[in-house]
């Protein structure tokens, strides 16, 4: 088996999601191991353009399942909004979610998150783009954070937030 990594060490928009695509029909499988939903991945093919912040952007090649992994902090609305223009370009729901695989280690960016980011940046003008991405990875850290896999589980659920 052969594995390959697309890596940005130094700037955050270095094309990585431009090479993924390009390689990706060469790949059963493309993982994105961390990171939130920043400004995303910016793609032009044919003429429409595709953003990703948070699934790979394998996703475009019919036979290339995309793992979101237990790196990654998720905003599920983000998420949702992914899959539902992959849907308008003519996906099916079906044929998405049975190649998106979510690791239920990935954290999950809460609406209180986003609050909190907002609230720091205003104090302090850091460069936050105000999506709960560093409130997130400060309770990842913490170990106080929502996972996926605590979504199915209200008691958990309930007693972590």
């Amino acid at each position: 088996m052969t594995v390959d990594i697309a890596i940005g060490a130094m700037w955050g928009d270095e094309g990585k999601g431009r090479i993924v695509d390009y390689i990706s029909p060469h790949y059963d499988v493309v993982c994105r191991p961390q990171a939130g939903p920043n400004a995303g991945h910016s793609l032009v093919i044919d003429g429409v353009k595709h953003v990703f912040r948070l699934i790979p952007s394998g996703i475009l090649q019919p036979n290339t399942k995309v793992v979101l992994g237990s790196g990654m902090v998720i905003d599920l609305q983000v998420l949702h909004e992914e899959i539902s223009a992959l849907e308008k370009i003519g996906f099916s729901r079906f044929d998405i979610l049975q190649r998106i695989v979510i690791s239920d280690h990935a954290h999950v960016i809460m609406p209180y998150h986003i609050l909190v980011d907002k609230s720091l940046d205003k104090d302090n003008k850091i460069g936050t783009t105000k999506k709960g991405i560093g409130p997130c990875y400060s309770d990842k850290i913490n170990r106080r954070g929502v996972r996926v896999y605590d979504l199915f589980n209200e008691a958990l659920l309930t007693e972590k937030l």
